[in-house]
């Protein structure tokens, strides 16, 4: 099993950056980012490989990015111009095997290690 603790969450105005941090107790192939807004399903944000290769969900895309530093076992996400609707807890998700074609609502079944997540809340 691999540990994953999320660090980095907090408020921020929309249009604002954060950055999302995520520490792993061992290297591991696929991390990725999910979220969960309440009241709604857990969803994947981003995905990144062993090799790098970098997948985002389309609300996301060209607004967040995703990347890992496996020297130092740390997964990021750098969130910018954020809006309210991104308000949501983030998790850290990791699965020893290569990332999943595409993030879907059903991906969160993929991923075999979870972190405990950190808040996000955009106001606008």
């Amino acid at each position: 099993q691999v540990w994953l603790v999320e660090s980095g969450g907090g408020s921020v105005q929309a249009g604002g950056s954060l950055t999302l941090s995520c520490t792993a107790s061992e290297y591991t192939y696929c991390l990725a980012w999910f979220r969960q807004a309440p009241g709604k399903e857990r969803e994947g944000v981003a995905s990144i490989s062993y090799d790098a290769h970098t997948d985002y969900i389309e609300p996301v895309k060209g607004r967040f990015t995703i990347s890992r530093d496996d020297a130092k076992r740390i997964l990021y996400l750098r969130m910018n111009n954020v809006k309210p609707e991104d308000t949501a807890m983030y998790y850290c998700a990791a699965v020893p095997k290569i990332c999943p074609v595409n993030l879907t609502t059903s991906s969160v079944h993929y991923f075999s290690d979870w972190g405990q997540g950190t808040q996000v809340a955009v106001s606008s």
